[in-house]
């Protein structure tokens, strides 16, 4: 069994029209809200062990202010250029190139991408995760290169304007 928390970025600004998309940082929000879902999901039972970020500027700054709150630092920390992506299929082929030793992490990506990866993985039909959402899978795969539909079961969600930790997902038909 592994697990992977799947994580969309924290709310990001729309304060400078120049920035490119990539380059887009979090609110003051996205600041507040990072660290206090780091907390939530740090009072679970699992303990992650690295962190694998899309290159945005929005998906980093998550990173960094989530990781204190998991006792990572940034020697946990890794930017994939895959991740930057809207299609949970490169998500997918990205994690079945993973090696077998890849068990406990945290994926922090962008939507669609990460509500579709959560509707694969887990056989739900989640109309979107919040910014800042945290979906925990628990996944029945031994390999990443066999992992497919329906092999993981969601064990924690929760998302920043939630009052706790919650199994249901707003908007899940």
């Amino acid at each position: 069994m592994k697990t992977i928390a799947l994580v969309r970025h924290a709310k990001s600004s729309w304060k400078d029209t120049m920035l490119s998309d990539l380059d887009r940082p979090l609110n003051r929000r996205g600041r507040l809200n990072a660290p206090e879902m780091g907390r939530r999901l740090q009072a679970q039972p699992v303990s992650l062990k690295r962190v694998f970020t899309s290159p945005a500027v929005r998906a980093t700054e998550t990173a960094e202010w989530l990781m204190p709150s998991l006792g990572l630092s940034a020697a946990n920390l890794e930017i994939v250029t895959a991740l930057y992506t809207f299609n949970y299929e490169d998500i997918l082929s990205w994690l079945r190139s993973l090696d077998r030793d890849a068990d406990r992490f945290l994926l922090i990506c962008h939507n669609p991408a990460i509500t579709d990866m959560v509707n694969f993985l887990a056989l739900m039909q989640v109309e979107k995760i919040p910014t800042c959402g945290v979906a925990l899978l628990e996944v029945a795969v031994n390999d990443w290169q066999d992992l497919g539909a329906g092999m993981a079961e969601l064990s924690y969600f929760d998302f920043p304007k939630a009052v706790s930790g919650k199994t249901i997902f707003p908007g899940a038909g």
